[in-house]
């Protein structure tokens, strides 16, 4: 397994997403973090059932050591601080201010380790009139414009997965590679802040480019309209999609697919603009034909003439995809306490090598023992180092 990041040492002080999933990125490529969590309750994301170690906690804390330390004891700060010394990153996502109350603040841990990329994950930023709101994934989604594009006008109600915080944790990411990379020229480390609000209005950069070009503001159904893409019903009950964007290649298959070769004939559906403009209508046309036949057929039939398409999986049929198993991109592990769990792996490859191993997420405080005097030697603790092959 390749391990870019091998060597880098980060020390998380992140709850819930934003901070928990900025260091998941670095320690699926090989960067050893370990995860400062209070005592006896750790990140509140454990919670679940009177448990400490719920699959919300489990999404984004793999590759991870734990070590649960209150930094506002004496003891524990000392530890803290030898961990935070030795760190090349320190990554925490608390409201502005409350880092420097628990003595986390970045002037202070800049005093112990001048090379610290010290990252700083917020709300709405660290200053300014909403600096203090509290935030969370579906506030940042409204707050930059993005959860008005998903939510349906007819039957408005939040959908989809928590992209907000997932998607801030990955910007953070980034910039913190970015400042690592300043280093090696400087040797001098940076301050690097990202907020959820910040995230989502450049993940959200499609809507506000049209509108500052053209006025437009866009809706839900601004860009399926414009790429026309499509959900349909089969026979079965199962759901395809169709992404057939602007070539005229692909509607023509797709007539020839649907056995209706003079269907864009049809003034309404003869070109792109046309399409585009009675969407509504071809959604009808297409719902009838589609349901005469059953999804296998449909994506035999699509994949002959090449138009782009998807069976509309749910959660649990994914894991069985051909393609998903030739990318072998689920893996298992196991943890000596919680027994076996499988993932996702990091979708990177380096030389064509995928990273197939992953620790499983600790348990609450399961790494006390090892970073009791701060980082051990080197070798010792390598998160992502998978076991050696017995050899003959």
């Amino acid at each position: 397994m390749t391990q870019v990041l091998k060597g880098l040492r980060v020390v998380e002080h992140g709850t819930f997403i934003t901070g928990p999933a900025a260091s998941m990125v670095l320690a699926d490529m090989g960067a050893e973090v370990v995860k400062v969590e209070l005592p006896g309750t750790g990140d509140p994301f454990r919670a679940f059932k009177g448990g400490l170690y719920s699959p919300h906690y489990q999404t984004y804390n793999r590759n991870k050591h734990s070590v649960a330390l209150d930094t506002r004891k004496d003891a524990d700060r000392e530890t803290f601080d030898k961990l935070v010394a030795g760190a090349d990153v320190y990554i925490q996502n608390f409201r502005p201010g409350f880092a420097a109350q628990i003595h986390a603040g970045e002037e202070r841990l800049r005093a112990l380790n001048p090379r610290l990329i010290y990252c700083a994950i917020s709300g709405f930023g660290q200053d300014g009139p909403a600096a203090a709101r509290p935030s969370y994934d579906t506030v940042a989604q409204a707050a930059s414009g993005y959860l008005r594009l998903l939510v349906n006008p007819a039957n408005p109600r939040v959908v989809g997965p928590a992209i907000a915080d997932a998607m801030t944790g990955y910007y953070a990411a980034f910039g913190i590679l970015g400042a690592l990379h300043e280093r090696h020229a400087t040797g001098h480390g940076r301050l690097v802040e990202v907020s959820m609000f910040e995230a989502m209005a450049h993940f959200n950069l499609d809507a506000f480019t049209h509108l500052f070009s053209e006025g437009e503001v866009m809706g839900p159904y601004s860009r399926p309209s414009v790429s026309q893409s499509y959900v349909l019903e089969c026979a079965c009950g199962d759901w395809i999609a169709l992404h057939m964007s602007s070539p005229e290649k692909f509607w023509q298959g797709l007539a020839v697919a649907m056995d209706k070769p003079d269907i864009f004939d049809d003034e309404r559906f003869c070109d792109r603009f046309a399409r585009i403009a009675n969407q509504d209508a071809l959604i009808v046309v297409l719902r009838d034909i589609f349901k005469r036949r059953p999804r296998a057929e449909w994506c035999e039939r699509l994949l002959a003439q090449d138009v782009p398409h998807a069976p509309m999986y749910r959660t649990d049929e994914v894991p069985d995809d051909p393609q998903a198993r030739h990318l072998q991109l689920f893996v298992d592990t196991q943890h000596p306490t919680m027994g076996a769990s499988r993932t996702v792996r990091s979708p990177i490859s380096f030389d064509g090598e995928r990273c197939l191993h992953v620790n499983p997420p600790p348990t609450l405080g399961e790494h006390n023992a090892l970073f009791a005097n701060g980082w051990p030697a080197a070798g010792t603790g390598d998160t992502n180092t998978p076991p050696k092959k017995e050899t003959a």
